[in-house]
């Protein structure tokens, strides 16, 4: 992932915001709102860490669970046919659908890398 921001297991996004001359970035893909700002380029990144160090002290502080940025479950929305289609692959092949899919994610996943 060399453009993004990770740290800790958590994904930082940024948006350059031309008029007032700064990035202003968030942690992507949790629950609470999580936001920082820099500067500079250079900055992005100990901004960003800062505020996943900040995140979790403040949920450990109030014993919170931090959010997780992924729970490994998602919905797929393939359409009747497609899902059709995979289920019986995946009856064929003795293995569940869900196992079908995750199979297809990881090969993407690898070549895309």
């Amino acid at each position: 992932m060399e453009n993004a921001l990770v740290y800790k297991g958590y994904v930082g996004s940024v948006q350059y915001n031309a008029t007032d001359e700064v990035f202003h970035g968030k942690i992507e893909a949790i629950t609470d709102l999580v936001t920082f700002e820099a500067d500079a380029a250079k900055q992005l990144r100990p901004e960003f860490e800062q505020a996943v160090d900040d995140y979790l002290a403040l949920c450990a502080a109030v014993g919170k669970e931090p959010s997780k940025t992924f729970t490994g479950s998602f919905n797929v929305r393939l359409g009747p046919e497609l899902h059709r289609r995979a289920a019986l692959v995946s009856t064929g092949r003795g293995i569940s659908l869900n196992q079908l899919v995750s199979q297809a994610v990881s090969q993407f996943v690898a070549q895309a890398e």
